[in-house]
């Protein structure tokens, strides 16, 4: 007698019945593979986590000699102090420019409900009961 054989011959109460046992052991080896997964693909975003610093770090060092470079070639024209106080003025007048589009752009964002969902269940629920028929 072969194995397909015999649950075909079993009664649905002991067919359930191993069910009932076998599912929490599934559930169980399902779930560490998914946390065996999550870990794996972690360990890879950390790695891409960790470059992406590193370029940003290395950006950092190639703005901040371009930020030399700009002082000493103005330092060629005017007088070093004056070279470096024109290339920090305009290096904040670009900052005060990003931090002003920033804060309009985050003040756009808030508040941070999904304001359209909401709207779209309410009318969900109106028709549901039968308001907007």
């Amino acid at each position: 007698m072969t194995d397909t054989t015999r649950t075909t011959d079993e009664p649905l109460g002991a067919v359930v019945h191993r069910l009932s046992e076998q599912i929490p052991e599934l559930v169980r080896s399902e779930l560490r593979l998914a946390q065996a997964e999550l870990a794996q693909k972690g360990k890879k975003a950390g790695v891409g986590i960790g470059m992406f610093s590193a370029a940003g770090l290395l950006a950092f060092f190639a703005i901040a000699t371009l930020v030399a470079t700009a002082v000493i070639g103005l330092a060629m024209v005017l007088p070093a102090w004056a070279a470096g106080l024109v290339v920090a003025v305009t290096l904040l007048a670009g900052a005060a420019l990003v931090a002003f589009v920033g804060t309009r752009e985050v003040k756009a964002a808030t508040p941070p409900a999904p304001e359209r969902a909401i709207a779209g269940l309410h009318d969900d629920v109106e028709t549901i009961k039968g308001k907007h028929l």
